[in-house]
Protein backbone atom coordinates (compact mmCIF):
# COMPACT_ATOMS: atom_id res chain seq x y z
CA UNK A 1 0.00 0.00 0.00
CA UNK A 2 1.47 3.61 -1.12
CA UNK A 3 1.48 6.66 1.11
CA UNK A 4 -1.38 7.99 -0.50
CA UNK A 5 -3.34 5.10 -0.05
CA UNK A 6 -2.78 5.09 3.90
CA UNK A 7 -3.72 8.46 3.91
CA UNK A 8 -6.66 8.16 2.12
CA UNK A 9 -8.15 5.07 4.31
CA UNK A 10 -7.00 7.17 7.65
CA UNK A 11 -8.92 9.98 6.65
CA UNK A 12 -12.26 7.45 5.06
CA UNK A 13 -12.02 5.83 8.64
CA UNK A 14 -12.61 9.40 10.52
CA UNK A 15 -14.92 10.41 8.55
CA UNK A 16 -16.81 7.23 8.93
CA UNK A 17 -16.50 7.48 13.00
CA UNK A 18 -17.60 11.10 12.68
CA UNK A 19 -20.93 10.33 10.38
CA UNK A 20 -21.54 7.46 12.94
CA UNK A 21 -20.85 9.68 16.03
CA UNK A 22 -23.08 12.00 14.57
CA UNK A 23 -25.29 9.28 13.63
CA UNK A 24 -25.85 8.05 16.79
CA UNK A 25 -26.34 11.62 18.62
CA UNK A 26 -29.47 12.50 15.77
CA UNK A 27 -31.20 8.97 17.75
CA UNK A 28 -30.42 9.93 20.84
CA UNK A 29 -31.85 13.67 20.66
CA UNK A 30 -34.84 12.51 18.80
CA UNK A 31 -36.01 10.22 21.32
CA UNK A 32 -36.07 13.44 23.98
CA UNK A 33 -37.55 15.84 21.51
CA UNK A 34 -40.62 17.11 23.10
CA UNK A 35 -42.76 19.17 21.20
CA UNK A 36 -44.91 22.01 22.27
CA UNK A 37 -48.96 22.07 21.49
CA UNK A 38 -51.71 24.59 23.22
CA UNK A 39 -55.55 23.09 23.49
CA UNK A 40 -56.15 24.52 20.43
CA UNK A 41 -53.47 22.87 18.35
CA UNK A 42 -54.58 19.04 19.94
CA UNK A 43 -58.26 20.09 19.15
CA UNK A 44 -57.72 20.21 15.73
CA UNK A 45 -54.33 18.05 15.40
CA UNK A 46 -54.50 14.98 17.76
CA UNK A 47 -51.83 13.30 19.00
CA UNK A 48 -51.62 9.66 19.49
CA UNK A 49 -51.23 8.23 23.02
CA UNK A 50 -47.50 7.60 24.03
CA UNK A 51 -46.14 10.79 22.46
CA UNK A 52 -44.27 12.93 24.55
CA UNK A 53 -44.78 16.55 24.29
CA UNK A 54 -45.26 19.87 26.12
CA UNK A 55 -48.60 21.38 26.85
CA UNK A 56 -48.91 24.77 27.45
CA UNK A 57 -51.79 27.94 28.34
CA UNK A 58 -53.39 29.36 31.11
CA UNK A 59 -55.17 27.00 33.93
CA UNK A 60 -58.38 27.06 34.07
CA UNK A 61 -60.59 28.79 36.03
CA UNK A 62 -62.03 26.42 38.84
CA UNK A 63 -60.27 23.37 37.40
CA UNK A 64 -58.08 22.54 39.81
CA UNK A 65 -58.81 19.44 42.09
CA UNK A 66 -56.69 17.74 44.50
CA UNK A 67 -56.84 14.08 45.07
CA UNK A 68 -55.21 11.49 47.36
CA UNK A 69 -52.09 12.33 48.21
CA UNK A 70 -50.57 14.19 46.08
CA UNK A 71 -52.34 13.95 42.76
CA UNK A 72 -53.45 17.18 41.01
CA UNK A 73 -56.29 17.59 38.34
CA UNK A 74 -56.52 20.68 36.04
CA UNK A 75 -57.31 21.73 32.91
CA UNK A 76 -55.20 23.78 30.78
CA UNK A 77 -57.19 26.04 28.13
CA UNK A 78 -56.70 28.77 25.79
CA UNK A 79 -58.49 31.40 23.83
CA UNK A 80 -59.91 28.89 21.49
CA UNK A 81 -61.93 27.64 24.86
CA UNK A 82 -60.78 24.42 24.25
CA UNK A 83 -59.57 22.76 27.40
CA UNK A 84 -57.30 19.31 27.96
CA UNK A 85 -57.36 17.62 31.17
CA UNK A 86 -54.19 17.26 32.88
CA UNK A 87 -53.42 14.82 35.57
CA UNK A 88 -49.70 14.85 37.98
CA UNK A 89 -48.82 13.28 40.65
CA UNK A 90 -45.95 15.35 42.25
CA UNK A 91 -45.46 18.55 44.19
CA UNK A 92 -46.61 21.56 42.40
CA UNK A 93 -44.66 24.97 42.08
CA UNK A 94 -45.28 27.40 44.73
CA UNK A 95 -47.06 29.80 42.01
CA UNK A 96 -49.13 27.38 40.89
CA UNK A 97 -52.94 28.92 40.45
CA UNK A 98 -55.65 29.40 38.32
CA UNK A 99 -55.51 31.82 35.75
CA UNK A 100 -51.67 31.95 35.47
CA UNK A 101 -49.49 30.40 32.30
CA UNK A 102 -48.33 27.07 32.84
CA UNK A 103 -46.31 24.70 30.63
CA UNK A 104 -46.80 20.97 31.65
CA UNK A 105 -44.67 17.91 29.71
CA UNK A 106 -45.96 14.34 29.34
CA UNK A 107 -48.32 12.06 27.19
CA UNK A 108 -51.94 11.30 26.93
CA UNK A 109 -52.86 8.06 28.22
CA UNK A 110 -54.49 4.76 26.19
CA UNK A 111 -58.07 5.51 25.60
CA UNK A 112 -58.50 8.51 27.26
CA UNK A 113 -58.13 11.99 26.75
CA UNK A 114 -56.36 12.86 30.34
CA UNK A 115 -52.57 14.26 29.46
CA UNK A 116 -50.31 12.44 32.05
CA UNK A 117 -47.84 15.30 33.12
CA UNK A 118 -44.71 14.30 35.03
CA UNK A 119 -43.51 18.31 34.48
CA UNK A 120 -45.24 21.33 35.92
CA UNK A 121 -43.47 24.78 35.46
CA UNK A 122 -45.05 27.64 36.06
CA UNK A 123 -43.89 31.35 36.03
CA UNK A 124 -42.11 32.21 38.53
CA UNK A 125 -43.21 36.23 39.01
CA UNK A 126 -45.51 38.81 37.80
CA UNK A 127 -43.25 39.83 34.78
CA UNK A 128 -42.66 36.12 33.45
CA UNK A 129 -44.24 33.77 31.01
CA UNK A 130 -43.20 30.84 29.06
CA UNK A 131 -41.47 32.56 26.31
CA UNK A 132 -43.38 29.59 23.81
CA UNK A 133 -46.82 30.36 25.46
CA UNK A 134 -46.62 34.07 25.81
CA UNK A 135 -45.61 34.22 21.93
CA UNK A 136 -49.03 31.97 21.40
CA UNK A 137 -51.42 34.09 23.59
CA UNK A 138 -49.73 37.38 21.56
CA UNK A 139 -51.01 35.83 18.52
CA UNK A 140 -54.73 35.20 20.06
CA UNK A 141 -54.77 38.58 21.03
CA UNK A 142 -54.82 37.43 24.83
CA UNK A 143 -51.48 38.45 26.04
CA UNK A 144 -49.86 41.89 25.86
CA UNK A 145 -46.84 43.30 25.97
CA UNK A 146 -47.75 45.85 28.25
CA UNK A 147 -48.70 42.51 30.93
CA UNK A 148 -45.29 41.45 31.11
CA UNK A 149 -44.25 45.38 31.78
CA UNK A 150 -46.55 45.40 34.63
Amino acid sequence: MTRKQKRLAVIGGGMSFIVAAVLLVMFAFSNSVAYFYMPADLASNPVPPGTRIRLGGLIGEGSVVRGAGSTVRFAVTDASGDLVHVRFTGILPDLFREGQGVVTEGTFESGSDVFTADTVLAKHDEKYMPKDVADRLKQQGLWKDEQAAK
